[in-house]
């Protein structure tokens, strides 16, 4: 593969870090990035007493954190968080704009858990206690419908297993352009995945969805990832570039990375994310001593407050 000039999308600043003609400004972003790095699950732990009414010093630590890392896992006592509860918590992060998907409720808030006589055990895995692939929410959204951030709270964990691994996005960029710049480049394309048409009994529930892996949020800068690992209903872009930025990350992802954080929620805990990459492992219940694992899930349009590329590192 050969290098390029023209390698750039013309909507990203010429100040950008993401801007794969200024080297200067993404060398910079990415040593500020690295310094002090440390993938040790622990530093990702912030201890909050009430998860409706945080205090200052807890929101600073969890949008520290969360800035640093896309990712923060609160640990709470509390044994009466409902649905409701989760949406106060993400307001106090300056989470608004609930993305209200099919399998949401009126809240705009996912109650997770196995439900094999549902409608949502077919083609949903979220639902089943099978294992979960690497990938970020809402990647088969449009993208006036971006998924910004989401919450995952444990009200009940499973007998065992269910464990989630966490990958920042911006790690995975940083990889691959070190690796091969056209790579990213090819994963800015407007058509580099696309998601085909789901239908349910014969009826179109979404129509078929085209758009980048990589993009920037025009506004504020940040950078954005829309993935999935799944083999099935997934249609990438046939050229050579894509096709090797793909199996770069799958080759990543199957021998594993220094940077990946593993975590098995238990109850009262969760994950506050910027959308970063995730999966989880296959888990499984005991009904009969009341084990039956359930989280309840909130997908934003918002990132988390103080996270934006500027408040982190200007």
């Amino acid at each position: 593969m050969t290098n390029r000039q023209d390698r750039v999308d013309e909507t990203i600043s010429i100040d950008s870090p993401f801007n794969l003609n200024n080297d200067e400004a993404y060398q910079h972003w990415k040593q500020s990035k690295l310094t002090s790095y440390q993938a040790d699950v622990n530093n990702l732990l912030v201890k909050i007493d009430d998860v409706h009414s945080l205090t200052s010093s807890e929101i600073e630590e969890l949008t520290h954190v969360c800035g640093k890392y896309n990712s923060v896992i609160y640990q709470c006592d509390q044994k009466n968080v409902t649905k409701d509860s989760v949406r106060v918590l993400g307001q106090q992060l300056g989470l608004q704009r609930l993305d209200e998907n099919i399998c949401a409720d009126e809240e705009g808030i996912s109650g997770i858990k196995v439900m094999p006589d549902g409608s949502r055990q077919e083609g949903y895995i979220p639902y089943t206690d099978k294992p979960i692939n690497w990938h970020t929410d809402g990647y088969y959204n449009t993208q006036d419908k971006t998924i910004r951030a989401m919450i995952l709270h444990c009200v009940n964990d499973a007998a065992s297993g269910g464990e989630n691994a966490l990958f920042d996005h911006e790690l995975m960029y940083i990889l691959m352009r070190d690796h091969d710049p056209l790579l990213i480049q090819a994963l800015m394309q407007e058509d580099a995945m696309s998601i085909p048409a789901n239908y349910e009994n014969g009826m179109l529930i979404r129509d078929r969805i085209s758009g980048p892996v990589f993009s920037i949020d025009r506004q504020r800068g940040n950078l954005h990832m829309r993935y999935t690992a799944r083999q099935r209903s997934i249609e990438w872009k046939d050229t050579a570039y894509v096709s090797a930025a793909v199996k770069f990350m799958q080759t990543l992802f199957k021998q594993g990375n220094q940077y990946i954080i593993k975590y098995r929620l238990q109850a009262g805990e969760g994950i506050i994310s910027n959308n970063a990459l995730h999966n989880r492992t296959g888990f499984k219940d005991d009904l009969n001593n009341g084990k039956q694992r359930l989280l309840y899930r909130a997908r934003y349009l918002d990132r988390v407050n103080s996270t934006d590329l500027n408040d982190m590192y200007n």
